[in-house]
């Protein structure tokens, strides 16, 4: 798996518009794109925009990661 961040800045507290990574398996196809911000995660499929991404608040997430299987 091949993780990039799409841009860095210096440090800094993340706002609502947050960062974007970018997801690609080892061939360097784009697998995609992992917005982290503010308000939770949002996951876009693909190539597909960051409206119509799988959205999950922090709670969620947090509660989701830290479940007994």
């Amino acid at each position: 798996m091949k993780v990039n961040i799409k841009q860095l800045d210096v440090k800094m507290e993340l706002k609502n518009n947050g960062m974007e990574l970018q997801v690609c398996d080892n061939d360097g196809k784009q697998l995609g794109d992992l917005y982290v911000a503010k308000g939770g995660l949002t996951w876009c499929k693909g190539k597909t925009s960051r409206e119509k991404g799988r959205k999950i608040n922090w709670q969620a997430f947090i509660h989701f990661m830290e479940e007994d299987n």
